[in-house]
């Protein structure tokens, strides 16, 4: 038990240190709060296989672009970096803009099978006007698909060298 939290700690973080990484050298948004969540699935349930990396990189693109639309559709032009006023007509458009997303995320990630929770957080993230331009956006999804393509070259060395040791 103590062995899997080490692992899955020390995996995450360097999944995550590969993101931090990129963002780091390019000056882009690589790490933002919904890909926490999505490197510890990886890394706690290391044996997804392929559905999981299509689940996980289709979930994420869904919540960018379903939090995309949403913004431009009632909330552009609005950010939410502080509490907006009560009762604000900002502050309601930003609920409308995260209530859409949300319902947009759910049914189209239940549609396609590509259900992964912290999607949703992604979809809030465009939606609230923290990362909605479409490029944020695209970076977004970028992101998603670095962290997956790293997880999948990173179990594939491990497998190759188990198999080497053991075989």
């Amino acid at each position: 038990m103590v062995r899997r939290r080490v692992y899955t700690s020390l995996y995450a973080s360097f999944l995550f240190t590969v993101l931090g990484s990129v963002a780091w050298a390019t000056g882009q948004p690589f790490i933002f709060p919904s890909l926490g969540p999505t490197a510890f699935v990886l890394a706690f349930d290391r044996h997804g296989g392929r559905d999981r990396a299509r689940r996980v990189i289709g979930s994420h693109l869904i919540g960018a672009v379903a939090g995309l639309g949403a913004y431009l559709l009632v909330a552009a032009g609005v950010t939410l970096v502080e509490s907006p006023a009560p009762a604000s007509l900002d502050g309601l458009r930003l609920a409308a803009s995260g209530t859409i997303s949300i319902a947009a995320t759910s049914w189209a990630m239940i549609a396609t099978d590509t259900n992964h929770a912290p999607a949703c957080a992604t979809t809030l993230i465009v939606s609230l006007g923290l990362l909605s331009t479409p490029r944020a956006a695209a970076t977004i999804v970028l992101a998603v698909v670095v962290l997956v393509a790293t997880h999948e070259v990173t179990l594939a060395i491990a497998g190759s060298v188990r198999a080497r040791l053991v075989g």
